[in-house]
């Protein structure tokens, strides 16, 4: 009979690879969605558009990279190819790409020019490479467009350096001979540890789920510990974007809020994963630039609020950044980027020199497992705490309190379930001359890395 001291013991006993620890801590990354739908003011694009339409003539990686990195990013992911076909690579197996255009005179690289880029601002660089192909002959036609995939996926993955990130969704339609592709995920996740092996394949992939929105919204609590059935592409194909909709980015969905709770786990304890969340959205409305929309950029309050519930929430961030038909991010993009770069760099310097001290209860005691307390100097007007485990051993936390200490007394200040990797509790400002975390349930031996205060802007 499996007891619930045993299950907690195995369910911490499933940990993150070395390419997944890695991943979590680069914490927050960008995309850049640009291509022929920049060109027709398209979402999804339908193949087939003419090359000569693809010239953006001021097109500067550098401001690219260097605007997510005023923001605070540590990666980009560029979508080197959209559900139309369009490569912004000189591919060897087709010639819809950009050297059938005129920019460059046909001799550019998109991808080599933002792969530099990174590597010169000291971001990490990742590809979108779609599995779906609205011009490709192929497509539909099963292992020769495999192969065709695999081709392109190779290229992507020798020539550019080491990549992070090999980001894949489900978008599954048709293609230009009215047939869908049943794609050969085994096949292609084997080419990406061959030719990549420290790269996470992500959302239709085994190593970073996508959280199950595109809105930016966040779950109360997220595991990173879940069943083995979550890694089913299948399951992303059915709720990402099927259509030339630029409202998708802002759609919340509420089912699933419970994905690693000891309730959501049962019956599952045998075949588990670590399986970490994404949260991904973007600037604007859409995914590429349309310049309907410049002035419909989000707010730096808004993306602030989308990083402490993703980034503090067991998660990374995946920001969105659209260059427009130029070959330049707008300069109402690049402005809020940098006023989110300065918000986040100054949370983090709010941080309060505290003499920590940690305890533990002895078996048969009551009271919290384990208890981390941060005593200060002087009072402190308080307004998040910041805390984190060691997921080298697990995710193990399912309950922590934080209390926090004034005129003799201790009072409550937030608590959670799910703690990972990092979590950040916010609460109303309080001043306080010490604060406490105290975890009062876990799976096993709470493991804590970190806890910090921070104090409210002056």
């Amino acid at each position: 009979m499996t007891t619930a001291a045993t299950t907690g013991h195995a369910l911490a006993e499933v940990r993150p690879s070395e390419r997944q620890l890695a991943w979590q801590a680069m914490e927050f990354y960008g995309f850049i969605h640009f291509g022929m739908n920049t060109m027709t003011d398209r979402e999804w694009g339908e193949g087939h558009d003419d090359p000569a339409l693809f010239d953006p003539a001021g097109l500067d990686a550098d401001q690219w990279v260097a605007s997510l990195k005023s923001a605070g990013m540590t990666g980009v992911i560029l979508t080197c190819k959209h559900h139309d076909g369009f490569c912004l690579w000189p591919s060897d197996v087709t010639a819809y790409s950009v050297a059938s255009s005129p920019w460059r005179d046909g001799g550019g690289d998109v991808v080599a020019e933002v792969a530099e880029a990174a590597r010169r601002h000291g971001l990490r660089f990742g590809i979108y490479l779609s599995p779906w192909d609205r011009t490709e002959a192929s497509y539909g036609s099963g292992t020769a467009y495999d192969d065709f995939y695999v081709a392109q996926l190779t290229e992507l993955l020798t020539r550019y350096g080491p990549v992070f990130s090999v980001w894949l969704d489900g978008a599954n339609g048709e293609g230009p001979n009215g047939k869908r592709q049943f794609y050969d995920w085994e096949r292609y996740y084997a080419v990406v540890r061959e030719l990549q092996p420290d790269a996470v394949i992500s959302v239709c992939g085994p190593d970073v789920r996508w959280c199950g929105n595109e809105a930016g919204e966040t779950r109360p609590d997220e595991w990173s510990v879940v069943p083995r059935a979550l890694q089913d592409a299948e399951r992303t194909a059915d709720r990402s974007q099927q259509t030339d909709d630029g409202t998708f980015a802002r759609l919340v969905r509420s089912d699933d809020r419970d994905l690693g709770s000891r309730t959501a786990l049962a019956g599952h304890e045998d075949d588990l994963v670590w399986y970490p969340a994404e949260v991904n959205t973007s600037i604007r409305p859409g995914w590429f630039h349309h310049p309907s929309e410049d002035a419909e950029v989000r707010s730096v309050d808004e993306l602030f609020t989308i990083y402490l519930r993703s980034v503090g929430g067991n998660s990374c961030f995946l920001l969105n950044v659209p260059p427009a038909k130029d070959g330049l991010v707008r300069d109402a993009d690049v402005a809020v980027l940098g006023q989110l770069g300065r918000r986040i760099e100054d949370f983090r310097a709010r941080r309060i020199e505290a003499t920590t001290t940690f305890s533990s209860r002895a078996p048969g005691d009551s009271g919290p497992l384990t208890t981390v307390t941060l005593t200060f100097a002087r009072p402190h007007l308080v307004e998040a705490v910041v805390m984190g485990e060691d997921i080298r051993q697990g995710q193990r936390i399912e309950h922590v309190v934080v209390r926090g200490h004034r005129d003799g007394r201790w009072t409550t200040l937030a608590e959670a379930n799910a703690v990972g990797c990092q979590r950040i509790l916010t609460f109303p400002s309080t001043e306080v001359e010490a604060v406490r975390a105290e975890v009062t349930r876990s799976r096993d031996t709470p493991v804590i890395a970190r806890v910090t205060a921070i104090e409210v802007a002056s």
